[in-house]
């Protein structure tokens, strides 16, 4: 709990992980990693220093798009477990002071919703508004230019009924009509259901993205082809970011703060300009958290990173928490994108993303420095990327089993079990010889936590950029003073040194040594003293 306010926002300084269920851990021999194996693994989160888990959705689905494709938004999908694991988790990890985030996807439904399964009977069905129809456009086809997340038109035609569904996904996955009020009904009565069973809060999948404009005007084109903005050569202008979803955020934030404590919405927010993302916090009224895609999305250097930090504190309102991650399901692991396999590096990335002010989300095996797996064609899971070229890759390279052991099957699942994709042959990117290793990645990670929870825990610490030359960046966080040198060259520190706590270099740095390539150091002050705490 916090000090400041009893847990009124335990999220400020804390540390999120999310955790990929279905490659956790897997307890009956199916391949795929369920809930009760994340119960059998608490331990090892609560010793990591975690404060509250986000798990990848556990709500039935056909898996077209593994979970993303919501079937029933009350229930536990069968291959993960049930509403008792579920209760069972959450009543465990709140035992050993952690919460439980669900994953909510709320801009579209499975087409194997009952919903949708009654909308697709004629036009007159009842729940036909629930979904975003439209007829051909005047000269006959689609009704806009759209194009969904393969690089194909957004729509579908139903032949029987004689209009176009929009799916801003695979088309499976029918989008939701926010214009219709049965649907804020619905969903209203959605989150009460888990709130009330204990869920701290939920991740909101496509925050960004519930309202389209009400013309289904064309999308124009891009002037930029960055992952946030010129996918497929078009800006989301009118199918994302319609004003009216601030509307829904606000209505789901006084459900959240009429239970004690408050809980959390956390949004998927993939947009490019900060001023937006700043948006959806709104004036303390709408998401308490927005995810910054343009700090996971910069390049892996010191004066783009600090860049995008120094932009986004001054663009958010007063009071309004930061969260900063650099991994997911989507966008792959930062070890291999922004490191290259380098654990330099990587210790680095771990450096600043647990010194940072605000929340802190750490992708499963972030932990242990785990990069993407190479997953051959004919093993690939994603039906998204199988289907067209919007992903660089298939998004199961960042999505395969956490590595426990250095056993075959990486002590996910039962030796001589096939699981559900594979687990790559990294034998140092592992669990147990990591945690027998006090100098490896994970004890690493695991003392900045610490730190972290020491230093910057239950606040919104002030941040004081002192350099971002060169390599070099330099910052002030509540009682930190850290230096990360992400270059190639020494770099000298900024004034007056202190004493270095943690250090990449087998011998840390004398005071007033410049910092070696990709090397990093930090100090606490406390008064006018400098005291390690290792």
């Amino acid at each position: 709990m916090d000090e400041n306010d009893g847990g009124q926002r335990w999220w400020h300084g804390a540390v999120l992980y999310q955790l990929y269920v279905r490659s956790w851990l897997d307890t009956n021999g199916d391949g795929y990693g369920d809930l009760p194996g994340i119960i059998e693994r608490l331990d090892y989160l609560s010793w990591l220093g975690v404060d509250g888990i986000w798990l990848s959705p556990t709500m039935p689905s056909p898996d077209q798009d593994w979970g993303y494709d919501v079937s029933d938004y009350l229930g536990v999908h069968p291959e993960l477990g049930t509403l008792a694991d579920l209760d069972r988790l959450i009543a465990d990890a709140g035992a050993r002071g952690m919460r439980v985030l669900l994953d909510l996807v709320p801009n579209h439904t499975s087409t194997a919703h009952p919903w949708f399964v009654d909308a697709v009977t004629g036009r007159d069905a009842e729940f036909r508004d629930y979904y975003v129809w439209a007829d051909p456009a005047p000269g006959g086809g689609p009704p806009s230019n759209w194009l969904d997340a393969t690089g194909q038109s957004a729509w579908t035609w139903h032949e029987p009924t004689g209009q176009y569904y929009l799916h801003l996904f695979l088309d499976s996955q029918a989008d939701l009509n926010w214009r219709e009020p049965a649907v804020h009904r619905e969903f209203d009565e959605i989150v009460r259901f888990w709130f009330d069973r204990g869920v701290a809060g939920f991740r909101i999948d496509v925050a960004h993205g519930l309202y389209k404009d009400a013309e289904l005007r064309d999308n124009p084109p891009a002037a930029t082809t960055d992952p946030l903005g010129g996918r497929f050569g078009q800006e989301q202008t009118y199918s994302a970011n319609r004003p009216e979803t601030h509307g829904v955020f606000r209505d789901w934030r006084k459900i959240a703060e009429s239970y004690q404590p408050p809980r959390l919405l956390l949004g998927e927010t993939w947009v490019r300009d900060l001023a937006t993302l700043a948006g959806y916090y709104g004036h303390d009224d709408e998401l308490q958290l927005a995810f910054n895609f343009p700090f996971v999305f910069s390049r892996f250097t010191a004066q783009d990173l600090s860049g995008v930090v120094g932009a986004t504190l001054a663009r958010l309102p007063a009071g309004a928490c930061p969260v900063w991650t650099s991994s997911n399901h989507d966008v792959g692991r930062f070890p291999t994108r922004w490191c290259g396999g380098d654990e330099r590096k990587v210790r680095l990335a771990l450096l600043v993303l647990a010194t940072l002010p605000g929340t802190t989300v750490l992708y499963y095996g972030d932990e242990i420095g785990m990069t993407d797996v190479r997953v051959p064609v004919e093993l690939r899971r994603d039906h998204m990327s199988r289907q067209g070229t919007g992903w660089d890759g298939s998004r199961d390279r960042g999505r395969t089993p956490i590595r426990w052991d250095a056993s075959p099957s990486a002590g996910f699942t039962a030796d001589g079990v096939t699981p559900w994709l594979p687990v790559g042959d990294a034998a140092d990117q592992n669990v147990a010889s990591q945690r027998d290793d006090p100098a490896s990645v994970l004890w690493f990670c695991r003392s900045l936590l610490a730190l972290r929870h020491a230093e910057l825990r239950g606040a919104i610490a002030p941040y004081e950029l002192l350099t971002a030359d060169g390599g070099l960046w330099a910052y002030r966080a509540g009682g930190l003073t850290v230096a990360a040198n992400l270059s190639d060259q020494p770099a000298a520190l900024p004034g007056p040194s202190g004493e270095i706590l943690l250090s990449t270099a087998a011998e840390p740095p004398a005071p007033g040594e410049p910092l070696g390539p990709w090397q990093r150091s930090e100090e606490r002050r406390v008064g006018k003293e400098c005291r390690s705490r290792w």
